[in-house]
């Protein structure tokens, strides 16, 4: 693992180590959690809190433009670690030729950070 980039209580952010992009950091939770698939409704703040820390660690490393910015998880089968974490990937213009594969939007294996936000608020 690289060294951390933030580091919290709760959470704890670190440089990707096959970064898909100039700027590709993981922010990941200390409790363990499976995958996004395990999330439940009151798992809201933490992914909120994901997504704020990652939005901060950029800030930090001088990305400036967060609307060319993707935040997403691997969707299970489809990840590699079994320990939710959230991809910061910037700039989303400059994502890497393999990468706009393995960070595709609207596929099957790779659900936005606000998707998430959106099937965890809807559950009952």
């Amino acid at each position: 693992m690289t060294s951390a980039q933030s580091k919290d209580e709760d959470i704890t952010c670190f440089r990707d180590i096959h970064p898909g992009a100039p700027h590709h950091y993981l922010v990941v939770p200390t409790r363990h959690i499976r995958n996004c698939k395990s999330l439940r409704k009151e798992h809201i703040p933490l992914v909120e809190k994901l997504v704020e820390t990652g939005k901060e660690i950029l800030q930090k490393n001088d990305v400036t433009d967060l609307n060319d910015v993707r935040f997403g998880f691997h969707w299970p089968p489809f990840h590699s670690v079994t320990h939710l974490h959230l991809h910061v990937l910037a700039p989303a213009s400059q994502i890497g030729f393999f990468s706009r594969f393995i960070y595709r939007l609207d596929s099957y294996w790779f659900i936005t950070a606000d998707q998430l936000l959106q099937r965890l608020k809807s559950m009952d």
